[in-house]
């Protein structure tokens, strides 16, 4: 039998192996799936420092590598090592300053705004009922079944409170220890995790440095090459999208609150820092954002004044067709590539599988996903020379 029979009989034969053992494997694994789940999700619960840790460091990381070129231009020859220090030190106090003056403003407003709610309820109940009363001045028998319901309500309310209210509060004591625990836990990760980022931002080039190589190392060249231009062109989406929103959403929230606070001086319009944090940031989430933002900050206007409420619409209204049609676009830009039929099922698709943080990311990731199909729809016209449909005579890829 001849080299190449032999080799023929082997390669069909490993064939025939991977695809036996690949067959057995998922036989097992839909067998095994809930403690297969099980495993997947303790091995995240162990890894969530390096998970935050890792996302915190590649949204700073374009800071600190804008502040870094600029710094090494200032420092003297000598002294250009401190900049990669200085840098990360600088943009790490920057964000802690970011993140302490919105709390500090929120939180605040937040208390405020709870209270005026409970003291405004009752009011606004006996308000209406006063107006009900007065609409039905005359008519005897609906006043009798106004008051019929009126009574019934306080019944139930009385009845709530004490039958389910109480006994929850009591479950809510009664497991304090354990959301104790789950809030150390937390703050635990997060400390970890600010020190892994801080690591890696520390160590960014160094350890692209050595994903490089060991890219190098494994695949060929003309491989690694097309495995590198992805990761670059990834990392731009993702940096273009993010970036842009988060400008994007902090331009919407200084415009809110300048209506607001024009608002507050001419007729007395309430909350005025929470509803720009509240509106900026749920901006922030494409396309459900604006409507998710728009409900809460009505409601919270609609304490202060119906007329209010209504001005307050019809501005956000006014505002989010500008961030649509102008402020959005000229921003992001072509980071994405994707019109809005893919970006609300990008939306709902990654919502479906990973819940709000699909949500957040499943614009650019499915962006990627777009690009990658569509070069290969490209590399199938041009193999079968048909490249004249998507009206280009050029070979290259649909990116450049």
């Amino acid at each position: 039998m001849r080299k190449e029979d032999w080799k023929r009989i082997f390669y069909q034969s490993l064939t025939g192996f991977v695809s036996l053992a690949l067959a057995i494997l998922l036989y097992f694994a839909i067998q095994k799936f809930g403690q297969i789940s099980e495993a997947f999700h303790w091995i995240l619960g162990v890894l969530k420092p390096f998970i935050f840790g890792g996302v915190l460091a590649y949204l700073l990381k374009t800071p600190c590598n804008f502040l870094e070129k600029r710094m090494e231009a200032v420092l003297p020859q000598k002294q250009k090592k401190m900049a990669r220090g200085l840098t990360v030190l600088l943009v790490m106090i920057l964000t802690f300053l970011i993140i302490y003056l919105l709390l500090s403003m929120v939180i605040p407003e937040m208390v405020s705004s709870i209270m005026i709610l409970i003291n405004a309820v009752p009011q606004k109940i006996d308000q209406f009922a006063d107006w009900l009363t007065g609409m039905l001045d005359g008519n005897e028998v609906a006043q009798r079944y106004v008051n019929t319901g009126i009574t019934s309500l306080e019944n139930r309310l009385e009845q709530w409170a004490g039958s389910e209210l109480l006994p929850t509060m009591q479950g809510m004591m009664g497991g304090f220890a354990n959301t104790v625990g789950s809030v150390f836990g937390m703050i635990s990760n997060a400390v970890i995790g600010l020190i892994i980022c801080i690591y890696l931002l520390l160590d960014r080039k160094v350890l692209a440095g050595q994903a490089k190589l060991v890219l190098y190392a494994v695949f060929k060249e003309k491989w690694a090459d097309k495995i590198l231009e992805e990761v670059t062109f990834v990392d731009k989406t993702f940096v273009g999208f993010f970036g842009g929103k988060i400008l994007d959403s902090a331009i919407v929230g200084v415009l809110c609150y300048i209506f607001c606070l024009i608002m507050t001086f001419a007729m007395d319009f309430p909350n005025a820092v929470l509803i720009s944090v509240i509106v900026g940031v749920t901006n922030i989430i494409p396309y459900f954002g604006p409507y998710i933002g728009a409900v809460p900050s009505a409601l919270l206007v609609l304490i202060s004044s119906p007329l209010n409420c209504v001005i307050f619409i019809v501005f956000i209204i006014v505002l989010q067709q500008f961030d649509g049609n102008i402020l959005g676009p000229k921003l992001l830009a072509d980071s994405v590539g994707l019109t809005g039929f893919w970006v609300l099922f990008s939306i709902t698709l990654f919502q479906g599988f990973f819940g709000f943080a699909g949500i957040l990311v499943g614009v650019p990731v499915f962006a990627v996903i777009y690009d990658m199909i569509k070069s290969l729809v490209v590399i199938g016209l041009k193999k079968h020379g048909k490249l004249e449909l998507l009206g280009i005579n050029s070979p290259h890829h649909p990116r450049h």
